[in-house]
């Protein structure tokens, strides 16, 4: 972004932090992208990793030119969490207020997230925004700063996804990660999907939000609450029944959340559990996902190369994209 373009909107986004109003129609804040010899920090506001763990992806983000800064919580451990909610809470707020810091990488999902969200203050984060990245739990803060900062982050893998080993990795693991460093450089983006004969073809245009279905779900009603009005949603969900997955869309129907997007982007939903013998809920994805959105008319995509499995692609979270569905293909740019 041009200096001169961020300084016409910053005093909206600066109002919007001191009196807590939520996401209006003020323009989304892109992040100054990367270049080497920035610093990137590393932490862990959601589940515990050692630091032993983060070694690949430390190793990557050097070559890549940067400079790492590894944050306190990594290696702190409180049971499940990356450190108690004051370790995780205080350690992302020296990150997210220290102006040298241009881009913090979350080094792992779980849970955790939500706990210290509405402990932190963003105001000088909104003088210097900086690229949050993450997915799963992170899904939390992407949704709150979009909601309450009106500032654009990356869902992507991050640390606990890098391999340790580089030259074995199935090329499409590589992909997933270089992906991260295109988002983070300023790269445009673009994906493909495979065609699938549940798509609906169309062609939408909007903002591009989403993530964790049940961590979206987890939100409503919060002040982290998505707004999907105008927008291209993308769901992912890992290790749930058909049922709660059925439950969680009509969730977002009832909500109003579905009658007013631009698009539907369905990414991967994997380890789905098998029902009880005499319990099965009898319905596919794609069943439980149409059925939801029939009488609506913006295109819809299955199988998306996001979520939790090796295709992973990073997405800039809140900025402009175009999605395209055809018989024949299917293309995300932004």
């Amino acid at each position: 972004m041009k200096r001169k373009e961020f300084l016409s909107i910053f005093p909206a986004l600066g109002a919007a932090a001191n009196s807590g109003l939520e996401e209006s129609s003020h323009v989304v804040t892109v992040p100054p992208f990367l270049k080497p010899g920035d610093k990137i920090a590393i932490t862990s506001p959601a589940g515990y990793i050692t630091l032993e763990d983060i070694q690949p992806a430390k190793q990557m983000l050097e070559q890549w030119g940067l400079v790492v800064r590894v944050g306190n919580t990594i290696g702190k451990r409180d049971f499940t969490f990356g450190g108690t909610d004051e370790e995780r809470l205080m350690d992302l707020q020296l990150l997210l207020d220290d102006h040298t810091v241009k881009a913090i990488m979350c080094a792992r999902g779980g849970y955790g997230v939500n706990r210290i969200l509405d402990q932190l203050n963003f105001s000088r984060f909104l003088r210097q925004p900086k690229w949050v990245i993450g997915f799963s739990d992170i899904t939390a803060l992407h949704l709150h700063l979009l909601r309450n900062c009106n500032v654009a982050s990356i869902h992507s893998k991050m640390c606990n996804s890098f391999p340790k080993d580089w030259a074995a990795a199935e090329p499409v693991v590589q992909e997933s990660i270089l992906s991260v460093k295109r988002a983070l450089d300023g790269t445009k983006m673009k994906y493909t999907a495979l065609p699938d004969e549940n798509n609906r073809t169309g062609i939408g245009e909007g903002l591009l939000v989403g993530g964790n279905l049940s961590i979206i779900i987890s939100m409503m009603g919060t002040k982290s609450e998505l707004n999907t009005d105008g927008r291209i949603l993308f769901l992912e969900e890992v290790g749930e029944y058909m049922y709660s997955l059925d439950r969680m869309l009509m969730t977002l129907k009832r909500a109003g959340k579905l009658s007013k997007l631009k698009g539907l982007v369905i990414g991967g939903f994997n380890k789905i559990k098998t029902d009880d013998p005499g319990e099965e809920f009898g319905r596919s994805l794609y069943e439980v996902v149409m059925g939801k959105v029939a009488e609506y008319k913006y295109p819809v995509c299955f199988g998306f190369p996001i979520g939790h499995q090796k295709e992973n692609y990073a997405l800039r979270h809140g900025a402009h994209h175009v999605l395209t569905v055809r018989k024949d293909s299917v293309e995300l740019s932004g």
